[in-house]
């Protein structure tokens, strides 16, 4: 378990796939990231069989301290990992609607990458973010991510092409009492 000072990451558990089909439902939810459209629950646990034994790669469960319990409300991790080149490219969501402007995401990420960091030993961390989900790109302005490049009109989402932004963050720009 990762622990940051509101959140803590934990692997996907089985119990957890029901909330994935429901924020996953939610057109809201599913606007910002690279799914057009909802998933079934069956599809869910499919994803889950196929994420078991993936070590680092595993999808970790956010659970946000509310009202002094846990309660899950996302999930982040690593989509891929370079090891000789010491890279990472992340993902985040935090799916349930309820808890959006908190900061959860940003300390969520935080964890993340001080784990990244301190713990994998990696030096680069990658994201890619629609330019329109300005929320995101804010997070991870925030926390160090600099704008490496633009991918012009890359996704189709609600009836217009949208530029993809990727942002990178190297280790010696880690500022993680900053963030």
């Amino acid at each position: 378990m990762i622990e940051g000072r509101s959140v803590r990451l934990r692997p996907v558990e089985r119990e957890d796939l029901p909330r994935f089909v429901r924020w996953l439902a939610d057109p809201e939810v599913r606007r910002h990231i690279e799914m057009h459209l909802s998933l079934s629950l069956a599809q869910e646990e499919r994803w889950f069989e196929e994420s078991l034994g993936k070590g680092d790669l595993q999808p970790l469960a956010i659970d946000a301290r509310l009202d002094g319990d846990f309660v899950h409300v996302g999930s982040c991790g690593f989509h891929e990992i370079r090891w000789r080149d010491r890279t990472g490219v992340v993902g985040l969501l935090i799916g349930e609607r309820t808890v959006w402007g908190r900061g959860l995401g940003t300390e969520a990420m935080r964890a993340l990458l001080r784990h990244a960091f301190d713990t994998l030993n990696l030096n680069r961390i990658a994201l890619r973010v629609f330019e329109n989900n300005v929320r995101a790109v804010r997070v991870y302005e925030k926390l160090g991510f600099v704008r490496e490049g633009r991918l012009r009109q890359d996704h189709y989402r609600e009836g217009r092409y949208v530029d993809v932004l990727v942002m990178g963050l190297l280790r010696e720009e880690w500022r993680p009492d900053d963030a």
